[in-house]
């Protein structure tokens, strides 16, 4: 009789298993990539309108006249459509107004993606 020889190597079913446990490894890493590339890109938006709400607040300044209510301008950063919003009203401390700027996605009704605010003189009249 012949001795059984024990062969070296993986089952089939041995082989399976690990490839299962590839596959799903796999699929979280891409899920992964996907949510890192979307997050990417909001901060990317969200970067562009801050920059755009701090320059029409610096136009606002420069301008030297501070009109009472809201008005709504576009402030278009790059390749993005934005549209700034901007509030001005009396503040709490006499002499100055509280201006407000919200920027949107322009042509999309979702929440702003940037949000300033801040106390500004009141301009000064010019005398005679």
């Amino acid at each position: 009789m012949q001795a059984l020889r024990k062969q070296a190597g993986f089952t089939l079913i041995e082989v399976l298993v690990a490839l299962a446990i590839i596959a799903v490894a796999m699929a979280a890493a891409v899920r992964v990539a996907g949510l890192m590339t979307q997050s990417n890109g909001l901060l990317r938006d969200k970067s562009l309108a801050l920059l755009a709400a701090q320059s029409r607040l610096a136009e606002l300044r420069l301008e030297g006249r501070l009109p009472s209510g809201l008005k709504s301008v576009d402030c278009d950063q790059g390749r993005l459509a934005l549209r700034c919003e901007q509030s001005i009203g009396a503040a709490a401390l006499p002499g100055l107004l509280k201006v407000s700027v919200q920027v949107r996605e322009r042509g999309r009704d979702a929440p702003p993606l940037a949000r300033l605010e801040t106390l500004l003189g009141r301009p000064q009249e010019p005398r005679p």
